[in-house]
């Protein structure tokens, strides 16, 4: 998890070379507040692409207190959170991009405080909307042909329920850039 760590922080860093407006600097990774705008926008999708990845882990035989990276308990969900790791860039940081390279997401649509950063109610519905045409856009996929993200994750919990029964080695989705 430290290498994992490690990796995110470098990714991170990228973050101000893919961004190219001024405003949306990344520094540092914060949460619980996050501290300026960029790390809200990083909050808020990664709430988003959790409650996603639930709902479709729902829609399977699987159990999403069990995870295979994050620490499994009874109080919380952890399968989700391993499988957002797959999904965060390609989904969560992609809308972040685009929605603040097209100047479509403003500082104004922001409330800040001295210690924390948040969306206000506009930014919200703004990075939603985003985040839903995202789910929805569809890409070429193996055997399949065309499939949206949002089935995307729920075959990606079919690959997992398949490696957990012996019936296939799971191979975790890997987008081609």
């Amino acid at each position: 998890m430290a290498l994992e760590g490690d990796i995110r922080k470098k990714y991170y860093e990228a973050f101000n070379v893919i961004l190219n407006i001024g405003d949306f600097f990344f520094d540092k990774r914060t949460k619980r507040p996050p501290e300026n705008p960029l790390n809200a926008l990083i909050s808020f999708g990664n709430s988003l692409i959790y409650t996603t990845i639930l709902s479709q882990i729902y829609r399977t035989h699987l159990d999403p207190r069990i995870g295979y990276l994050h620490e499994t308990n009874h109080r919380s969900f952890s399968l989700n959170l391993d499988l957002a790791e797959i999904f965060k860039p390609v989904i969560v940081d992609r809308v972040i991009f685009s929605l603040i390279n097209k100047n479509q997401i403003q500082l104004k649509h922001f409330e800040e405080d001295i210690d924390f950063a948040y969306l206000n109610e506009k930014g919200k519905q703004i990075f939603i909307r985003a985040f839903e045409e995202k789910l929805n856009t569809t890409i070429k996929y193996k055997n399949l042909g065309k499939v949206s993200y949002r089935k995307l994750i729920r075959l990606e919990c079919y690959k997992l329920y398949k490696h957990f029964f012996g019936e296939q080695i799971y191979q975790p989705f890997i987008a081609n850039w």
